[in-house]
């Protein structure tokens, strides 16, 4: 008999840390999730980047048929490898911004809305609080 008492206060002991341990999951941190096409496509920011690298793109581009008649068409090959060059590294350099600005922008929505994690919306079958449109208002 001693021991059927001990086994059922050792089940109930379980049971009580069973519910304890429930109760402390209840308060894990939310969920974000961030559609990033969304991102890339309403952004004013983003759409500002992209303006950039058409102005830039458009001036090496002039350039290039600019000088085109009056050098040979190696020197030509040379400076259209320079400016795609160019293009390239300016097209990096503000791809770096628009990760930064999006980084900066999560992690600001992130803290305002008490979130513990923020993953990209098509990573993400069901659930979470999508947190898009707030991003894209801290980007402006």
């Amino acid at each position: 008999m001693n021991k059927q008492i001990k086994m059922a206060l050792v089940l109930v002991l379980i049971f009580i840390a069973g519910l304890t341990l429930a109760g402390c999951n209840s308060g894990q941190a939310a969920i974000g999730v961030l559609d990033v096409t969304k991102v890339m496509s309403d952004s004013p920011k983003i759409k500002q980047f992209q303006e950039q690298l058409n102005v830039k793109g458009k001036e090496l581009s002039d350039q290039l048929e600019k000088d085109k008649a009056s050098i040979s068409p190696e020197e030509f090959q040379k400076r259209q490898e320079t400016a795609y060059g160019d293009f390239l590294k300016t097209k990096q350099e503000l791809e770096g911004q628009i990760d930064a600005s999006i980084k900066q922008a999560i992690e600001a929505v992130s803290k305002e809305k008490k979130l513990g994690v923020v993953l990209y919306k098509n990573s993400v079958a069901t659930g979470g609080t999508d947190v898009t449109d707030a991003v894209i208002q801290k980007m402006q």
